[in-house]
């Protein structure tokens, strides 16, 4: 059966430890793709930039 796992985070460095965290219990033959995005939006009272990492494993269970 093929599962994904998704990864949502504010900072780049989160997404990674998180990811690495699920990867590190998960045999390299089950992955079969990491898909990634960023996305970027204005911050209206702010005026910054809010990013969202966001990352999906797939995998066969």
């Amino acid at each position: 059966m093929i599962q994904v796992k998704l990864f949502d985070q504010e900072h780049e460095k989160n997404l990674e430890s998180e990811m690495n965290h699920f990867l590190k219990d998960l045999d390299e033959k089950k992955l079969l793709d990491i898909k990634y995005n960023v996305a970027a939006m204005p911050d209206d009272e702010d005026e910054e930039q809010i990013y969202c990492f966001t990352a999906m494993v797939i995998y066969r269970a």
